[in-house]
């Protein structure tokens, strides 16, 4: 029997933001995988399902994921992960693996999925949903994303002044992610369009090392990778 491979979201930060699935499957699949930093450090997903655990109590497997656009690199790292998802799948264990928010809401587990799909399609594949950071930050900063007939968008921020301003004229609220490395951009365009002043800015959100930022603070600043910034107009 081949083991299933399960995509567990675990939620934003708070580790009491994860559903009582996604920890059953947690305490039942012998093997967790998580991604796992170069250096070996935990990543954010580890750390958020560490408290539900004893160490040892269970088989971990670090997966590295290459941060880098070079295909070659990237087809041999990614293969070689399959494949060490693969070789406890074939053994007859469960597989869960954790990523923070939602599995298939710009998740590293997407790509996990489709390759698994398509080199070992006999792996039973189950996904169970997380809540996201999107839906963490607007409870922490009490600011409804949608109601009755609004449009509400997703954009991962990038460094493309009119796309960016394009995307907030058109909607009533835009939740741009990964917006580290570009936030002295976004602000720009925040305040050619006078809106600053609806824009909120979190890092780690319900996490216990989540920052709330106001804007003054942020010309210039260097910002954690997880970061968001929500624009409600």
């Amino acid at each position: 029997m081949v083991g299933t491979l399960y995509g567990l979201g675990v939620g934003p930060g708070d580790p009491e933001l994860i559903t009582v699935k996604a920890f059953r499957k947690l305490k039942e699949s012998p093997v967790i995988a998580y991604p796992k930093k170069q250096k070996g450090s935990k990543s954010y997903a580890h750390r958020i399902i560490d408290v539900y655990f004893q160490p040892n109590e269970k088989e971990m497997l670090g997966l590295v994921f290459p941060m880098t656009k070079d295909p070659a690199t990237l087809e041999r790292k990614w293969t070689e992960t399959v494949e060490n998802v693969w070789e406890k799948l074939q053994e007859g264990k469960d597989v869960a693996f954790v990523t923070e928010g939602d599995p298939l809401l710009y998740s590293t587990f997407i790509h996990m999925m489709r390759l698994m799909q398509e080199k070992y399609p006999q792996v039973p594949i189950e996904v169970v949903p997380g809540i996201s950071s999107i839906n963490g930050a607007a409870s922490r900063l009490g600011i409804p994303l949608a109601d009755g007939d609004e449009h509400v968008a997703i954009v991962p921020a990038r460094d493309d002044y009119e796309t960016m301003k394009k995307v907030i004229q058109d909607n009533d609220c835009v939740i741009f992610i990964k917006v580290a490395k570009v936030i002295d951009l976004m602000l720009q365009v925040l305040r050619d369009l006078d809106l600053l002043d609806k824009a909120s800015v979190v890092t780690k959100v319900t996490s216990n090392e989540e920052i709330i930022w106001r804007a003054d603070e942020l010309e210039g600043a260097e910002l954690e990778y997880l970061t968001l910034m929500v624009v409600r107009k």
